[in-house]
């Protein structure tokens, strides 16, 4: 028994390893200017800063997965964004991954966040600082009823604030949630200039948190954009299509990692 353990962590071992990508083994960023280069699933960022563990109305929780760098608008924009919130009455956000220290693939849990500029903020949040051993292992809280395809009792109004506080924001180009959550935000929204909702982005796997996505920085002239959402509120058919057909699994994960070959300056980042 003892022998067989010991083999099926060594193996276990080797298939863990074998599997990082050559970005993770890096724990400190480049030495270049600041620039998110590439693509958002395809890409690096060059000159990161680090997003502190804690500020004003945020903590930044699975510290330990130096996850938490980022393009410097990014961290303007989370501290920003944070502030505004705790002074309207909200409880503190929980930030989770950014980016690596030169951004990036990651072995596991996302394709895109590589540049940057993609942020995962729960839609768990807290009115008591989360203390050291809680940050580092977070209970996630999903404000969906996937198995029956609607809202649950986790979602509250400040949920609404938070989404609709971000994507009213001129640098995001994204927010990504569950197709529920977007069926809750089109039915509350009661205001004429619904612009806003273009925005959010329905995509399953996004029903304990909510992935915003900034736009490229305009000095960054290697940082390449995502197509403009269609037009409209995307409240109507096309969030309709969304809803699982009888038999077809209610929610499912979207990390689809593809081999791509990153641009040359990326490259670079790898051999400095």
């Amino acid at each position: 028994m003892f022998r067989f353990i010991t083999v099926f962590l060594g193996c276990w071992l080797i298939s863990t390893f074998s599997l990082a990508t050559p970005w993770e083994s890096f724990t400190t960023p480049s030495t270049q200017p600041t620039q998110s280069i590439g693509s958002y699933a395809n890409g690096c960022l060059a000159g990161a800063d680090t997003l502190p563990l804690q500020g004003e109305g945020y903590q930044v929780i699975r510290p330990q997965r130096q996850r938490h760098y980022a393009h410097p608008n990014t961290i303007t924009f989370i501290q920003s964004l944070a502030k505004e919130l705790q002074e309207k009455g909200m409880p503190r956000i929980l930030i989770a991954d950014i980016a690596m220290a030169r951004g990036g693939l990651f072995s596991f849990g996302h394709s895109s966040h590589q540049t940057g500029l993609d942020i995962d903020v729960w839609l768990r949040v807290t009115r008591l600082p989360l203390s050291e051993k809680e940050l580092e292992n977070p209970r996630a809280t999903s404000v969906v009823d996937i198995p029956n395809y609607r809202i649950n009792s986790h979602w509250k109004p400040y949920h609404f604030d938070l989404v609709k506080s971000s994507a009213i924001k001129e640098d995001v180009a994204r927010i990504f949630v569950h197709p529920v959550i977007k069926e809750v935000l089109c039915a509350t929204e009661t205001q004429n200039d619904r612009e806003w909702l273009r925005k959010v982005r329905p995509w399953f796997g996004h029903h304990s948190h909510m992935h915003i996505r900034l736009k490229c920085s305009e000095e960054d002239i290697h940082c390449i954009e995502q197509a403009q959402p269609p037009e409209g509120d995307g409240c109507g058919e096309e969030l309709a299509s969304w809803k699982p057909k009888k038999g077809q699994p209610a929610d499912k994960p979207n990390y689809i990692k593809k081999a791509k070959k990153k641009p040359e300056l990326c490259q670079a980042l790898l051999r400095e």
